[in-house]
């Protein structure tokens, strides 16, 4: 099992101080990749062509402990991008929960501070994975030293303000780095985060997906359609069973068999659907007259076939594990559904695990988090959609500078921009205070430069969280 995150909180100590590149007044002079390429235990693996005007691109690795209990011991190179912009802005440190995209595109805390950004792997998403991988050391608060490292390295260089941000899984681990190292950053921005404080009461989803929307008649449909889905079983078995052959997919080492991961695709379904559609998508449900094809497409648009076969759980192998031993996951119960399921049980995180990485569920972290956030957190802003089901268990936040926003409407992909006006202008106010700007510097010319760069945020793919 992981070490329990409460144990770990008083060894942050017994780390060994990064020794880091000179203080930031005597680097200054130097180039930012000169000062880069100084920092012990960091590598500049290159320099990409400026994205935009006015911005450098680096790829680099940083060296980490394994574990971080003893830093002398086995290492593994995390992966990390740096968009630069000038050592006198703020950082934004984009913590991605999962991999890192390899391409250049600003957060957008980043936009609205015009500042750098430094956006980091998470341990075990390959390549950012110990070989021999030792899953015991994969918990938030191994994942939360590893961002405290990165940041003692940098701070020298960017001794600006620090916000921290992350979307989803990513801002569930900028809210545990907060949790373990509250004087690291000056502020989180956390986006559609879940919480899941007691993971046995998932009763807040099936009140999600009994209300959600403005009317009854998308929740039927979708919920009519999965019945519709289960009613096909064979002929869809058959379907997905020839489409797996066609596509070199393989069920051996997760799920099973193809007819465990059509049912496992068919539950997800829903919650697909509201993840990543609008209501405004409702009327593409297919009814009860629908062709096997039709239903069959309906279900690969929304949820994915492919997403539940080898090639495509293992890849998310990490969050599922620690979804199993930490995070928590949800479970609706999927009533409606009863009779006509063969796997009881199956929507949960071990059935997305190999059975050699199966574990026992620790309810402690999650309690932890939940009630230091609830308690004793400070600048900590929280953005999620009304439409989105990972917001049914959100965090509550202290009243130190502390906010929650809803954009109505939203799905997964909420954000400030996605907020009503009054409150869109409110929390870029509050994320600029944070950050020691008063307004973003970018002209008009160069903010429409940017534009492609922006676009190309890493939001709403298709994930588990």
């Amino acid at each position: 099992m992981p070490v329990l995150a409460a144990s770990m909180i008083g060894l942050t100590a017994a780390i060994p101080a990064q020794a880091g590149p000179a203080p930031a007044a005597a680097v200054q002079a130097a180039d930012i990749a000169d000062q880069l390429a100084a920092i012990p235990g960091m590598t500049v693996v290159s320099e990409e062509a400026p994205p935009a005007a006015g911005l450098r691109f680096f790829f680099l690795t940083y060296r980490q402990p394994v574990d971080h209990t003893n830093p002398g011991g086995p290492t593994f190179e995390q992966r990390l991008q740096l968009l630069h912009r000038a050592t006198d802005r703020p950082m934004v440190l984009h913590t991605t929960g999962y991999n890192m995209p390899e391409y250049a595109f600003r957060a957008e805390p980043t936009r609205l501070v015009d500042g750098n950004q430094i956006s980091i792997e998470q341990r075990f998403f390959d390549p950012s994975r110990p070989n021999p991988a030792n899953w015991k050391k994969l918990d938030i608060w191994q994942a939360a030293t590893d961002h405290h490292r990165i940041v003692a390295a940098l701070k020298p260089i960017y001794n600006k303000k620090w916000i921290s941000t992350g979307a989803s899984k990513g801002g569930m681990t900028s809210v545990y780095h907060r949790r373990f190292y509250p004087r690291d950053v000056d502020g989180v921005v956390a986006y559609v985060a879940p919480n899941d404080p007691v993971n046995k009461e998932d009763r807040a989803y099936d009140e999600f997906f009994d209300s959600v929307g403005s009317t009854p008649a998308c929740r039927t449909a979708l919920k009519d359609f999965q019945k519709l889905a289960l009613s096909r079983r064979t002929d869809l078995v058959a379907m997905y069973t020839a489409y797996a052959a066609e596509n070199d997919l393989h069920f051996d080492q997760v799920l099973g068999t193809p007819d465990r991961a059509f049912e496992m695709t068919v539950l997800d379904t829903e919650w697909a659907f509201w993840q990543y559609n609008s209501e405004a998508n409702c009327g593409q449900v297919p009814g009860a007259g629908a062709t096997n094809d039709e239903i069959f497409a309906f279900i690969d648009q929304v949820a994915g076939f492919a997403f539940y076969a080898d090639e495509g759980i293992l890849f998310y192998a990490p969050y599922y594990y620690q979804a199993a031993t930490q995070l928590g996951w949800p479970q609706p119960k999927f009533s409606y559904l009863k009779n006509q399921l063969h796997y009881p049980g199956l929507y949960q995180a071990n059935s997305s695990l190999p059975a050699e990485l199966r574990a026992k569920h620790d309810p402690w972290p999650m309690s932890d988090v939940d009630h230091w956030v609830t308690k004793t957190s400070s600048e900590m802003l929280f953005v999620y959609g009304s439409n989105d089901p990972w917001g049914a268990e959100p965090f509550h936040p202290s009243g130190n500078d502390s906010y929650t926003y809803t954009a109505s409407g939203a799905n997964h992909g909420a954000n400030i921009a996605l907020l009503n006006a009054t409150d869109a202008a409110a929390a870029t106010a509050t994320l600029r205070r944070w950050a020691g700007v008063s307004t973003s510097p970018a002209t008009a010319q160069r903010a429409a430069d940017l534009t492609a760069l922006d676009q190309r945020e890493p939001r709403n793919e298709r994930r588990p969280l």
